[in-house]
């Protein structure tokens, strides 16, 4: 396996972006969503109702890009799981971000599929849905010398014993040998930005709207917690953070679509920790 260094890597990305951001945070989280929102509704494709801005550069070094990573699921040859909550949980969660932090981010998110070269480009990736996604071999060696090189992954939206067996296997192909940790409230992720108090859990807005807070329906639920798997590197960096038993992404997604959602867990959950991760994976 080929693993020397790209050109320039995620982690020189990172010293380059030269990001400081605790504290940087408006504090007025809900005074700066409530007035100017303007709802953008769930759709296919385009960026209506999220608005637009200039950068001052078009280098990938000099700003921050919100990379949604696309992969292959074996579950009844459906292909698009990679899209859950696509595109405006990365559109919103961009908008605010640029919005609220001293953060240069792209108005526009990218979709990458992980052999992608670009992909090297950038210091962090999302990936949505993965409960039953499959990795190649190629995509093994391309993800393992992202993560080696410094890139960061976040994973989210997949609940059940089931689902999260098959990610850490699929995973254990890019990382063997290392097992994930289930990190601690005490841990720095939860308080880089914001302080939060306990683990988010933040249900789809479907399942909220039926008076639910998990998604039972994915299989067994015997543990209904949320949790957050890091995979580390051998120096204590996390390469990997699996967000289990939640679906973040939604409180980004539809932050628009109903006022009870969005103050139960766009505002409360799902933008802090989002925010938190951020700063957590671009500051290690």
């Amino acid at each position: 396996m080929n693993l020397q260094n790209p050109v320039i890597s995620p982690t020189r990305l990172k010293a380059m972006l030269g990001i400081s951001l605790v504290g940087c945070v408006l504090s007025v989280f809900g005074q700066m969503l409530g007035d100017e929102l303007n709802p953008p509704l769930r759709r296919p494709v385009g960026r209506e109702g999220v608005p637009s801005w200039e950068t001052r550069s078009d280098f990938p070094a000099e700003r921050f890009t919100f990379v949604r990573l696309r992969y292959r699921s074996t579950q009844n040859n459906f292909r698009t799981h990679w899209s859950g909550d696509y595109p405006d949980a990365d559109l919103n969660f961009s908008y605010r971000l640029q919005q609220l932090t001293s953060m240069e981010v792209s108005p526009d998110g990218l979709v990458l599929d992980i052999t992608d070269e670009q992909l090297l480009d950038y210091p962090f990736a999302f990936m949505s849905s993965p409960g039953k996604m499959y990795l190649g071999s190629a995509e093994v060696e391309s993800l393992q010398r992202y993560l080696t090189n410094g890139g960061f992954l976040m994973v989210d939206d997949f609940w059940g014993r089931e689902y999260l067996e098959n990610v850490t296997a699929e995973l254990s192909k890019v990382l063997p040998g290392v097992v994930p940790v289930d990190l601690p409230l005490s841990h720095p992720i939860f308080h880089m930005v914001y302080d939060l108090q306990e683990k988010p859990q933040v249900p789809s807005i479907n399942a909220w709207s039926q008076g639910l807070n998990i998604e039972p329906w994915h299989g067994d639920m015997s543990d209904p917690k949320p949790h957050f798997l890091a995979y580390h590197d051998e120096s204590g960096r996390i390469l990997i953070l699996l967000c289990h038993n939640n679906d973040l992404a939604d409180g980004w997604e539809r932050e628009g679509e109903n006022k009870e959602y969005y103050q139960q867990f766009s505002e409360r959950w799902s933008y802090p920790i989002g925010f938190n991760i951020i700063v957590y994976a671009m500051t290690h």
